[in-house]
């Protein structure tokens, strides 16, 4: 009997690598056809987009794959990872510090100060009077700490707006906002669960979704520190520029060589070392998520998010283990978001959308087989692939369909000019057609 098992256990193994080879493969050569029929550059750009967008799948994964955990918020943990690529690499206004540094240190010292004070009073105080005083001291601490940040951010903002305007960063290497990122997604991620976990689903979906929103209007708004909807451009680069590309000689006549532009070549190598920096980041964390998922940290996991009343039983810590996974997946969330602006070369806060940053990265855990790590890059490559891809593909199809009506044809000009709505509709059709015919996705978890 349990020869019989073995075997049956080989083949679904078998199976599922095989399955998992074909797709994989049929993705390259999807790359391989946007290479040879629109650009190479194009192909490029397309795989590191796909690249991060894996990385993010894989931490949502984490969360909901691994311990069914509700995150609705994805973009404003991707948004955090954004802002440390700002405050880690731009190098510093030093007028702006000039003129509100030490007022901002001030509001630093009584923001401090205020909460301390409110501690004491609610852990030391043990009398009627207690909430009175509490009441009191945050609204005073809230008025003195105003005085302090209002004028500073006042000053900061007035100084040269239309080119900075707000305090800058560390002038630090931009892939160390990498980690960083990772470590501001993973604090607000704490705070949310220590609030939310432990409580019903919705209540974490509204949290996330309410925090999200939260951090995208404070980075809009608050134009001392991101400058708002102005944007922070120039972003240092992890990887050479085109400009110093195409002034080398070696590449000149490498391209002569090859008989490319110089202009093309640049474009390839800068893209070529994106991709290359982007694949080590998610081969590390898929090695790192496939021995947590087989180890027995990730069946205990697993055994919390398909009952966690008999888990619980068993003495398990089920908040605390929620806890946990939240963090973890919201931290790999903060990474992708810092890379996604590092490869952007600036930090646009509108750009932030639930669309975006939520429903298709929900899209892709969904397609490619909610909790398995690789069946959430597959899912990673294949949405944001057609993403991209959609709009041409369908702008080819319409003029197909319509080939046959009159070149100035209101239904025709109408049509085409429609074909960027494909995107929406493509999305749509995949999701649809992965429910009905893999449920699971299309690597489902074994």
């Amino acid at each position: 009997m349990s020869d019989t098992r073995s075997i049956v256990s080989n083949e679904n193994k078998n199976s599922r690598f095989t399955r998992g080879l074909f797709m994989f493969s049929l993705l390259a050569l999807m790359f391989c056809a946007v290479a040879y029929f629109q650009s190479l550059s194009l192909a490029l750009t397309i795989l590191n987009l796909c690249l991060i967008s894996a990385i993010m799948s894989l931490g949502l994964n984490i969360q909901w794959g691994y311990a069914g955990l509700l995150n609705v918020g994805v973009m404003g943990f991707a948004a955090l990872g954004g802002v440390a690529a700002v405050l880690i690499s731009m190098p510093p206004v030093e007028e702006a510090w000039a003129v509100g540094g030490s007022g901002l240190g001030q509001t630093v010292i009584a923001l401090i100060i205020t909460i301390v004070l409110a501690l004491l009073a609610y852990y030391k105080l043990k009398s009627p009077f207690r909430a009175p005083l509490l009441f009191a001291i945050i609204i005073v601490g809230y008025f003195i700490i105003r005085s302090f940040f209002d004028p500073a951010t006042g000053a900061i903002e007035k100084v040269n707006p239309a080119s900075s305007g707000y305090l800058g960063g560390l002038g630090l290497p931009i892939t160390l906002s990498w980690i960083i990122g990772g470590l501001f997604a993973a604090g607000a991620a704490w705070l949310v669960g220590k609030i939310s976990l432990g409580l019903r689903s919705d209540y974490l979906a509204i949290a996330t979704l309410g925090i999200s929103e939260i951090i995208i209007a404070v980075l809009k708004n608050e134009d001392w520190l991101t400058r708002g909807v102005k944007n922070v451009t120039a972003l240092p680069r992890p990887v050479p520029y085109e400009v110093d590309i195409q002034q080398s000689a070696d590449y000149i006549a490498l391209a002569n060589d090859w008989g490319i532009s110089i202009i093309e070549l640049s474009s390839v190598i800068v893209k070529l070392s994106y991709a290359g920096l982007f694949a080590i980041i998610l081969l590390c964390l898929i090695w790192l998520t496939e021995k947590a998922l087989h180890s027995p940290w990730g069946r205990m996991m697993r055994a919390i998010r398909d009952n966690e009343t008999a888990a619980e039983a068993m003495g398990k810590n089920v908040k605390g283990r929620h806890l946990q996974v939240f963090v973890l997946g919201s931290a790999i969330i903060g990474i992708a978001g810092a890379m996604l602006v590092t490869l952007d070369g600036q930090f646009t806060p509108s750009s932030y959308t639930p669309l975006r940053f939520t429903f298709l990265i929900w899209v892709m855990v969904i397609v490619g087989g909610s909790g398995n790590n690789w069946g959430s890059i597959l899912g990673g490559f294949i949405i944001w692939f057609f993403w991209i891809e959609a709009e041409p593909m369908g702008l080819w199809l319409l003029d197909f369909l319509t080939s046959g009506l009159a070149e100035n044809s209101p239904l025709r000009l109408h049509l085409l000019e429609s074909a960027a709505h494909m995107r929406l509709m493509t999305m749509g059709l995949i999701l649809l057609l992965v429910l009905r015919f893999s449920p699971r996705g299309l690597l489902p978890e074994k």
